[in-house]
């Protein structure tokens, strides 16, 4: 009985505690809510990811290991994204000229092809699905897209469609991802070990098309940053790549048929 009602206890101060945030940022206004100090969102990282209660009451959203590959993969992108920059911000070139910079990227490089092989080989199913999920669109998608501009410039939430475990842009940030990477790994062995090897027509065409791939993914990754760390309604997605959970009423209010699913499976 007393677990029972540290639980209930537990629960309810969650919700009070949620409740009183969006009436704080309800207060605030939509577009003031947004720029959010940067030390909050430090805090949060830390918070969560140090002294996260277990037992917290949510909903289990990201596995262990989808979070391990979450934060290695965004950790070599950045770097390898900050090393490519060098070469493209006119008076940084000079950065480059030492060697150090060009042996960073390709280290990441590397790194970042031999987790994605690891991780295959260890999780194909959660692999091949999250593969699948990517390249599969369905007409209910064109509800999330009609939605999509009222919705994250503040606009009525009950006009978008109750969403699976990812929405329509987060599978379009997977799909990018996936694209993105064939030609980065594809263009970039070709730059860095055909040159000589094949025609310069095909090394020029090569560099344009990393470059390209790097401006479409560069431009998508900060997005998918903004909306993950300081949009209002995002506010507990960083949380979940962090923790893995999200509260109950975030899951209902975000991604409303999946939450259906997996509370007919318990």
């Amino acid at each position: 009985m007393r677990r029972r009602r540290r639980k209930v206890q537990k629960a309810e101060e969650a919700e009070k505690a949620e409740k009183a945030e969006k009436a704080e940022k309800a207060e605030k206004g939509f577009w003031a809510s947004i720029f959010e100090p940067i030390g909050d969102i430090i805090a949060t990282f830390i918070h969560d990811a140090l002294f996260d209660d277990p037992g917290r009451p949510g909903v289990r959203r990201f596995s262990l290991q989808a979070r391990a590959l979450h934060w290695t993969v965004a950790g070599l992108v950045i770097l390898m994204g900050l090393t490519g920059l060098i070469l493209f911000v006119p008076g940084w070139g000079a950065i480059a000229l030492t060697g150090w910079t060009r042996i960073i990227h390709r280290i990441c490089a590397y790194a970042f092809g031999t987790v994605l092989v690891l991780y295959f080989i260890i999780y194909p199913k959660a692999s091949l699905a999250l593969i699948k999920e990517a390249f599969t669109w369905k007409k209910e998608d064109i509800g999330w897209v009609k939605a999509a501009t009222d919705y994250y410039t503040g606009g009525d939430e009950s006009k978008m469609p109750p969403q699976g475990h990812i929405n329509p842009g987060q599978n379009l940030w997977q799909l990018i991802i996936i694209v993105c990477g064939v030609i980065f790994f594809v263009t970039g062995a070709i730059l860095c070990f055909g040159k000589g090897a094949v025609s310069p027509g095909v090394f020029q065409w090569s560099l344009f098309t990393h470059a390209l791939a790097f401006i479409i993914g560069g431009c998508m990754f900060i997005v998918h940053f903004l909306l993950g760390t300081v949009h209002p309604r995002m506010s507990e997605s960083l949380r979940s790549m962090i923790t893995g959970k999200v509260s109950e009423e975030y899951a209902k209010s975000h991604y409303g048929k999946w939450y259906e699913e997996i509370s007919k499976q318990q």
